[in-house]
């Protein structure tokens, strides 16, 4: 005679909700204003930071002309299947950091996309690693191009990521 199988417990379900704003009342609000005065006003929370901040829990926490610095607490909805922190976040962060400090670098009516993100993983995030922070640098503005890079650490300041960007500046015919 065997024995019954052992039943398998329940398991716990996990859930998470979140709101956002219309990402085009956001893009709206960058209208007419240059790059430093539109994330000022999304850092009061005068303007709703993007949706994609809100999907990640990502959060503004400075900014200046040519910088700014993102945070981040690791969850389990950011965990890839090995059960730490997905590369994706990573990026994300890195790529938000470094075009946001571009964007904080320009005038109004100017606008930039990421032309590239060339991103380097040297330290693996999980439980435990505590909040994250994502700061983002201009290295160079030009008329056309800029160069950002952006460095990603854990809670104890050891870093865990860097990324290069180029962005394309758009700017208005003359």
């Amino acid at each position: 005679m065997t024995a019954a199988p052992t039943p398998t417990p329940p398991t716990a379900v996990r859930e998470r909700t979140h709101r956002w704003e219309d990402p085009m009342a956001t893009a709206a609000a960058a209208e007419g204003v240059d790059g430093l005065t539109f994330l000022r006003r999304v850092l009061a929370g005068e303007v709703p930071l993007a949706p994609i901040g809100s999907t990640l829990g990502m959060a503004l926490l400075e900014v200046e002309e040519g910088r700014v610095v993102f945070g981040l607490e690791p969850a389990e909805y950011h965990f890839n299947p090995l059960g730490s922190v997905h590369g994706g976040v990573y990026a994300t962060m890195l790529d938000s950091a470094t075009g946001c400090a571009v964007h904080s670098a320009l005038p109004a009516g100017v606008g930039y996309t990421s032309l590239d993100l060339s991103v380097k993983f040297l330290r693996g995030l999980g439980e435990g690693s505590g909040p994250v922070r994502c700061e983002g640098l201009v290295v160079h503005l030009g008329g056309r191009t800029a160069l950002a890079e952006a460095r990603l650490y854990d809670g104890k300041d050891r870093l865990c990521a860097h990324a290069t960007s180029s962005c394309m500046i758009f700017r208005p015919p003359t």
